[in-house]
């Protein structure tokens, strides 16, 4: 039986998960019907002249541009491209940016493939809420979840003992030793992915498995005692859950994301992919981060355990820091301290829609005065 063209729309279409999401959509031929991109025109250009979209959001600046290369497009604005008539909403837009679109898909009662962990993380009681009202369905993308979320399959939520998310540490696992040295140019040189600037320098510093614990905190609904780190340098396994009874459950596989995207798209089924088999390495190692020397990653444990607005505060905080020290305005010990700084001024308050932003905005707007960075306009 030959499988039936799904709909999808792409959040965040010419960034790596987008531009990953729409070559799985090659492959099953599915209908790309709308598109939301940001300041690339040339690659925006390029997608919309092969897949034709219903419709297209893009930030501000080229829209004029756009409007003269396709005079009978239908753009419109981001949340409407988020909300538009699809199967599957796939949510890649970084940072709490894309939780405006995340959540107008939820609220649509739409399948969304989740690669935006910070809508997770900021909002994850929030958007669940939507989703039982709704029937939408949230489906992780991040190749950790997404093994977390496999190997869960059809097993008791009571029986889980531990979430075990592996990292490979980044390109400063060892060295060197002095990482008050470390130049946004050494950052941006992981050893083994290719990301934006935000999420490499984030992986660096181990925020981004800090993000990561947040998000499978709320994906799993477990509290975040139960989500554990190991350092995994080969970074085949991709998680393990541990059973009460003492069995342990791996997930393991290549790294290409397009399987993750791709088992969002089709879940639950698994149809074949061009992608070869990974080799397994001779060797697989598994050890506790030092969070001596990556301190991002016990700040976001403990923003775990505050709850509330921390985990929002926090995130704020590091998208300010992480830009500041890409510019060159801080070192790279500064953002975590930062981090500290802005996460011991939580503001009390429960977790609703309009606090999230209201406390976003006031992270940032502290972060920035730590920094002494000016407001921007």
């Amino acid at each position: 039986m030959s499988e039936t063209p799904k709909r999808v729309v792409v959040l965040g279409s010419t960034g790596s998960i987008g531009t990953q999401t729409l070559e799985v959509c090659r492959w099953r031929g599915y209908r790309v019907v709308g598109l939301l991109a940001g300041k690339n025109l040339e690659l925006l250009c390029d997608q919309i002249s092969e897949f034709q979209p219903e419709a297209v959001a893009a930030d501000a600046a080229i829209l004029p541009e756009l409007k003269a290369r396709f005079p009978r497009l239908n753009l419109v604005e981001p949340q409407e491209v988020a909300a538009w008539p699809a199967d599957v909403v796939v949510g890649a837009v970084p940072g709490l940016a894309g939780l405006l679109g995340v959540r107008a898909a939820v609220s649509q009662g739409r399948r969304l493939a989740l690669a935006n962990k910070e809508s997770m993380v900021a909002a994850g009681p929030l958007l669940w809420q939507e989703a039982e009202r709704s029937g939408a369905e949230i489906l992780p993308v991040d190749s950790e979840h997404s093994a977390l979320f496999q190997s869960l399959l059809g097993e008791p939520p009571q029986d889980i003992a531990e979430l075990i998310l592996t990292a490979s540490g980044g390109p400063f696992l060892r060295e060197p030793a002095d990482l008050s040295r470390v130049t946004p140019e050494m950052a941006l040189k992981h050893p083994r992915w290719r990301m934006g600037p935000k999420v490499t320098v984030d992986s660096s510093t181990l925020f981004n498995k800090g993000l990561e614990v947040l998000e499978a905190v709320q994906l799993f609904r477990v509290p975040v005692e139960k989500v554990r780190v190991l350092i995994h340098p080969q970074a085949y396994v991709h998680s393990m859950v541990r059973f009460q009874d003492g069995n342990l459950k791996a997930q393991l596989g290549p790294t290409d994301m397009r399987l993750a995207i791709q088992y969002a798209l089709t879940y639950p089924h698994r149809p074949p992919t061009p992608l070869r088999e990974a080799p397994i390495p001779e060797r697989l190692e598994f050890f506790p981060p030092d969070t001596q020397r990556f301190p991002a990653l016990a700040l976001a444990y403990e923003a775990g355990r505050m709850g509330g607005l921390a985990p929002v505060v926090l995130n704020a905080a590091d998208e300010v820091a992480v830009e500041a020290f890409l510019q060159g305005h801080i070192g790279y010990l500064e953002i975590p301290r930062v981090l500290e700084k802005v996460l011991q001024q939580t503001p009390r308050g429960e977790l609703t829609w309009e606090n999230v932003f209201a406390a976003d905005l006031e992270a940032r707007r502290l972060a920035r005065a730590l920094l002494g960075v000016r407001e921007t306009p």
